[in-house]
């Protein structure tokens, strides 16, 4: 970029570079870049890692034509910053693709950082056998496993239930000389043997860290506890929960959410209350997971009125909203006969920028069918359409009994167009024909319940106890979706209810 012999200098170039990338201008970015002017490494890992940031991989790939071309080298690390942005952004192939191409095309000479952010892509998406490919790799292009390498293929093998294969590891790294499992190592056999249940395991191992004097971490003591709250076994927890005090470790809102969790689990709320007065106490800020294990257990014993003053306390806590906090106390009032005060939970819900879900209106629909209240179940189903819910085979069914039986044949007529309209895919409405679906309704009605009966008896209850129109909303953590996690930014390990 020359005129009347003035030559520009370098941070000239580069601040036009960066400027055409904050714009979008990836490709005239490069064109400067290359126009009469040899970039220096930091604007060139620039444009490679801003295309890339947008998916640009084309741009990429045409920078590094022109940088061999050019006799400029590319070092490792804006390879390795490349593969970890497409691995962070979930494009694990891309990577991978762009590893092998870079190598065979330009003899890219990957190290041990460029191994371990594949290999931690392809464990991410449950690629462990190729990961393990790209492990056996290592040698062959003069790179040695670290402590990150093996840490990463650990976790890998229990996140596909593999844990002997993940055993194998530690048991190889601890016949190493100059390499030695850490705490992260040790967690994460730990935490997998945990999630298998396998909690005699877990202890060993736990025993062993302790005896090699590697020192657990609040990562390692709330999966032993998470683990042991799960199967049941209280005492257990109780135990580390003592032993994580006396090391001076501080618990946070993942130690005492799974212990709340460990006695809701085993029916002792009132202990699980005590925790939770003690989160205050020790200033532990509870999460929306712990919210959602107390309002479930709450409701599972009809304490309504204590799951319905957390509901209140979610105003003034920090913690954003969701349908499945609401969804077990709306349940509970409906199956209770009061869907007044279910309908004001709903409205308070909205009121806190919290939307229904599709069971939200689901449990009020049925609410609504059993105590006759049809324009009102009719008026919610409408809403739940306009929310962009379709509701199951069972909720239409029973919409459609009531108003029947109500002498509201041409609500159920409305109800058999609003589908076809929707073009929604349900055994009955498909064909558009009322006759037929009021001669296979009974007998729907009837397997439906004889579906719901079998869930009934394995969970160890009776469907005399449940109203056959709710038996399959009973306050339960799956069915309401509250698939919850404390992600470590709340100071510890993921837990799912």
């Amino acid at each position: 970029m020359k005129c009347e012999g003035i030559e520009h200098l370098g941070s000239s170039y580069n601040l036009l570079v960066r400027g055409l990338c904050q714009i979008g201008q990836h490709d005239s970015a490069l064109q400067v870049l290359f126009d009469g002017h040899l970039p220096d490494s930091s604007i060139f890992d620039f444009l490679v890692s801003s295309c890339a940031q947008v998916g640009k991989l084309d741009i990429v790939k045409a920078a590094i034509v022109q940088a061999y071309e050019s006799k400029i080298r590319v070092n490792s690390y804006t390879y390795n910053s490349l593969l970890n942005i497409l691995v962070k952004r979930n494009r694990v192939r891309e990577a991978v693709c762009f590893f092998r191409e870079q190598h065979l095309r330009f003899g890219f000479c990957p190290d041990t950082w460029s191994f371990n952010i594949v290999i931690r892509g392809l464990c991410r998406i449950s690629e462990v056998d190729r990961a393990f490919e790209f492990f056996n790799d290592m040698e062959s292009f003069g790179c040695s496993p670290d402590i990150v390498t093996y840490n990463t293929l650990v976790n890998g093998c229990f996140c596909v239930n593999e844990g002997d294969r993940g055993r194998e590891l530690l048991n190889e790294l601890k016949s190493k000389v100059h390499l030695k499992p850490d705490v992260v190592t040790y967690t994460s056999v730990i935490s997998g043997y945990c999630k298998l249940g396998k909690m005699e395991d877990a202890s060993i191992l736990f025993d062993e860290m302790i005896s090699l004097q590697i020192r657990p971490s609040s990562f390692t003591y709330n999966v032993l506890i998470d683990g042991f709250g799960k199967t049941a076994d209280m005492g257990s927890a109780t135990a580390i929960y003592e032993k994580m005090l006396l090391q001076g470790c501080p618990p946070d809102v993942v130690t005492l959410s799974s212990l709340i969790d460990g006695y809701c689990r085993i029916g002792d709320v009132d202990e699980a209350i005590k925790l939770w007065h003690d989160m205050g106490a020790r200033k532990i800020s509870p999460n929306a997971y712990t919210f959602s294990i107390l309002i479930i257990a709450f409701c599972k014993e009809n304490r309504l009125n204590e799951a319905r003053d957390l509901l209140r306390q979610l105003k003034r806590k920090d913690v954003i909203s969701q349908p499945f906090m609401y969804n077990p106390v709306i349940d509970g009032f409906c199956k209770a006969g009061n869907v007044d005060e279910a309908n004001v939970i709903m409205m308070e819900m909205v009121e806190n920028r919290c939307n229904p879900d599709k069971w939200t209106y689901t449990i009020l629909i049925i609410g609504h069918c059993v105590k006759g209240r049809m324009s009102e179940a009719i008026s919610i189903f409408n809403k739940m359409f306009t929310s962009g819910y379709v509701p199951d085979d069972i909720t239409v069914h029973s919409l459609r009994s009531r108003l029947l039986k109500a002498g509201m044949p041409h609500e159920a007529h409305q109800l058999l167009l609003t589908l076809s309209e929707k073009k929604l895919n349900l055994n009955s409405a498909s064909s558009g024909n009322v006759h037929s679906l009021r001669n296979n309704l009974d007998s729907d009605i009837i397997s439906s319940l004889s579906r719901l009966k079998q869930i009934g008896q394995t969970k160890g209850r009776g469907l005399d106890v449940l109203h056959p129109l709710y038996a399959t909303l009973q306050v339960d953590s799956v069915k309401y979706g509250t698939k919850v996690t404390a992600s470590q930014s709340n100071g510890g390990t993921a837990l799912k209810s």
